[in-house]
């Protein structure tokens, strides 16, 4: 049986480095793909008449490299239903390549088969340079997506991804909060290629200070790790430690007379603010709303220690074993490849942790939780069980009963019989947002951005009038109302 899709690397050179089975799978004439024409083999490749497809135009038509990925696994898996293809990468194809495992991962999926065709990557090449034993501690990071948890000093580092200089000023900068602006640092080019290998030994305060390409690669030699107590080191110890001293003798007295009762809409209204930064696309916005959040957890946690009942380190512990325990597929010994497992997996795993404490499926719906959220989730749970219309339409036709039953209430004496048939008439809309596959909470709070975005514009009207709200009729003011809806956007 003939694989459906053939993963194989290229190598680091021009193919002196590509083992004899890939160059017989290169002209065997079956649709090539090659992620991208930036590498030396491309151009043999050509004058041997080895026709070839390239991906590069995806980099520029794609705002990220998760979409640039995504259109290359569509595109390969899209050639591969009509018959066997060949997906070229360079270097070895399981080393930092992102589109490989979306096509591995989606084509298990579709039943699709693949097999790979390993070839010198040029790991293997930087290591036959500078002499490394990779089994000697050596830690490989992405210089792309690099984040100060990763970076260890003892440890001998190797920095691949660094291809313009934007990209090692970032690395330089998040280096520099751990290692010596003089620490010396080897810039690898073109590894393992005759005639155009090169190794500088450079200061890492130089860094961004030279070109770069996509066949660069930095060494870090293992340097002295930071003292600790730095600020750079562990920065959630200075939050704690202030958070200790605001509570402390001689502190502020608001935050010493804080209980966690008293703190309870603090943790509601900052995860608000969370979410209304994530809206408003400001990176900015959503670090420094962000910090408030984290600052009434370390809030919470100084309290609980102050009554022996746990610490921050206990809420980071906490968290870092449920994560664990609960990625078995990560972590473990486990094989989900899907979202769909991953969810199934969990919801598994936590009944598990539960056990006793199972007291029923819609118990575990936090009362605390927003109404609307709160609503969606005990109706998901009841469908769970089979209690659930079939589609939205039997949902539709209880609105229009509750609706009904609204206008009765209201005809009648009783003022609590229309709080209830209110109430049911929310209940019954969320629901039929839920089988519509629409987030209630989302729908509801764009409603209201609708209407104060219109509004402001028929205040705008009555300001430019010099008159004020209660000089025009009803009429009037509706007609501006309808101006502004004419001019929002489809």
């Amino acid at each position: 049986m003939h694989e459906a899709i053939t993963v194989m690397g290229l190598g680091y050179d021009d193919g002196g480095s590509l083992p004899l089975a890939g160059w017989e799978v290169l002209r065997a004439g079956a649709p090539l793909f090659l992620r991208t024409a930036s590498h030396p083999i491309a151009g043999r490749l050509a004058e041997e008449g080895i026709a070839f497809t390239v991906f590069d135009d995806f980099y520029e038509e794609e705002r990220d490299f998760a979409g640039v990925y995504r259109r290359i696994a569509d595109a390969v898996l899209g050639a591969a239903a009509a018959g066997p293809v060949v997906y070229a990468v360079p270097g070895h194809p399981l080393v930092a390549e992102e589109s490989v495992r979306l096509i591995l991962d989606r084509a298990g999926e579709t039943g699709l088969t693949t097999r790979i065709l390993p070839a010198p990557g040029f790991l293997d090449a930087v290591l036959a340079v500078l002499r490394l034993d990779p089994a000697a501690g050596l830690k490989i990071l992405d210089g792309a997506s690099l984040a100060k948890r990763d970076i260890d000093p003892p440890a001998p580092t190797l920095v691949m991804q660094v291809y313009s200089r934007l990209v090692a000023g970032d690395l330089k900068l998040e280096l520099l909060t751990r290692y010596p602006p003089g620490h010396p640092v080897k810039v690898v080019r073109a590894a393992g290629m005759p005639g155009e290998e090169t190794v500088v030994e450079i200061p890492l305060e130089d860094l961004d200070r030279r070109e770069y390409d996509h066949l660069c690669t930095v060494y870090l030699p293992p340097a002295a790790p930071v003292p600790e107590g730095s600020p750079c080191d562990y920065p959630a110890d200075r939050l704690v430690g202030i958070m200790a001293v605001l509570r402390g003798e001689g502190g502020c007295p608001w935050d010493r007379e804080m209980n966690h009762s008293r703190l309870a809409r603090y943790v509601l209204e900052e995860a608000y603010e969370v979410v209304e930064a994530i809206h408003g696309d400001s990176a900015h916005k959503l670090c420094e709303e962000l910090g408030d959040l984290l600052l009434q957890i370390v809030f919470h946690a100084r309290i609980a220690d102050e009554n022996r009942q746990f610490d921050f380190n206990d809420v980071v512990g906490g968290i870092c074993d449920k994560l664990i325990r609960r990625h078995p597929h990560v972590f473990g010994e486990a094989v989900w490849r899907t979202s769909a497992q991953v969810t199934a997996g969990w919801e598994e795993i936590k009944r598990r942790e539960r056990g006793a404490r199972d007291t029923g499926l819609l118990d575990k719906v936090g009362a605390g939780l927003p109404a609307l959220m709160r609503a969606t989730k005990v109706q998901a749970g009841a469908s769970r069980c089979g209690l659930d219309w079939p589609d939205w339409r039997g949902a539709l036709d209880k609105v229009r009963e509750e609706m009904a039953e609204v206008s009765d209430a209201i005809a009648g004496p009783d003022r609590g019989e229309v709080f209830r048939e209110a109430g049911d008439l929310l209940f019954a809309v969320v629901n039929l947002a839920r089988l519509l596959g629409l987030d209630a909470e989302e729908a509801l709070t764009a409603a209201t951005d609708k209407f104060v975005a219109r509004f402001r514009y028929v205040k705008r009207k009555v300001e430019s009038s010099h008159k004020n709200f209660h000089d025009f009729t009803l009429d009037q003011l509706d007609d501006w109302w309808e101006e502004a809806k004419k001019l929002e956007k489809p």
